[in-house]
């Protein structure tokens, strides 16, 4: 039997499935796209669950005709999700019960359609992890450090260009004014937006597993150089022209020219990898 008879022959089982999820994840889901509303750090979450629905339409002609074989492996994946969102409910901690949607939904295509079909699916379902927000503690554990960073990377550089600056920490002190490296500076909300795009990116458009890898990886660096360049053009404007002129349209602006800039490092970095290679390939998940 292929997927899509698989598919139609359980259609009643699983719809059945949906509004028992719905109960579940009712008091989780809809807070966590709340997050995504509210918390700059997560708005890509809205384009995570299409992206995903984008990579199943991708590999859909592959996927209908490849054997399903349904697994009990599925029901101890199913388990460890329920197990997860238990915990999650008694320590009142959302990133796990969060998580546990995305193992109970790859826990369920493992118990009726089996390891082949998972495995076609296992890109979709891996990339839902990332609409998750991550706790708040690791959040702040990561964020810290990259200020520091970044702080002592911008501090440098404007020394080299000539520009008298001193810093404590995350502070940055000039002769007219004081500066705070702030956590939106730290590079780490544009990490993990890059992050979610960086790996629909590098699977839309290369083959080679090597690539898709290396764009992955290059969302860290191109994230924290780029707000490196928003701290250092910062640093100039308040030097030059006051600290007024820093924080005032120019800083509300930043964020976006800098993300868009770092989208344009990225796609420029995904069109260098693919001048090189081209035989090597690797099919799709």
């Amino acid at each position: 039997m292929t997927f899509l008879e698989s598919l139609k022959a359980n259609k009643f089982y699983l719809l059945g499935l949906l509004p028992l999820l719905g109960v579940l994840y009712s008091g989780i889901f809809p807070d966590m796209v709340l997050d995504w509303y509210n918390d700059e750090n997560y708005s890509h979450g809205f384009l995570v669950p299409f992206i995903s629905a984008f990579f199943i339409y991708q590999r859909w002609d592959d996927l209908r005709t490849t054997p399903a074989e349904p697994s009990n492996l599925g029901l101890l994946v199913i388990a460890g999700g329920l197990g997860l969102l238990s915990l999650g409910y008694v320590g009142t901690e959302y990133f796990s019960m969060r998580v546990s949607l995305v193992i109970l939904l790859a826990g369920l295509v493992l118990y009726f359609f089996g390891i082949k079909v998972f495995k076609k699916l296992s890109l979709p379902l891996g990339f839902l992890v990332l609409m998750v927000p991550i706790p708040y503690i690791v959040y702040d554990a990561a964020a810290f450090p990259l200020k520091l960073f970044v702080t002592e990377f911008s501090v440098a550089t404007l020394k080299l260009l000539g520009v008298i600056v001193w810093h404590e920490g995350n502070i940055i002190m000039f002769p007219n004014t004081v500066l705070e490296v702030a956590d939106a500076c730290s590079g780490l909300r544009s990490i993990m937006s890059l992050l979610a795009l960086g790996v629909a990116f590098a699977f839309l458009t290369q083959k080679s597993m090597v690539k898709r890898w290396l764009i992955i990886f290059s969302t860290l660096p191109i994230a924290v150089l780029t707000n490196a360049m928003r701290v250092i053009v910062t640093g100039f404007l308040a030097q030059y022209w006051g600290a007024q002129v820093a924080e005032g349209f120019f800083h509300d602006f930043a964020g976006f020219a800098v993300f868009f800039v770092a989208m344009v490092l990225l796609l420029a970095f995904g069109g260098f990898l693919s001048l090189f290679g081209r035989k090597n390939t690797t099919p799709p998940m």
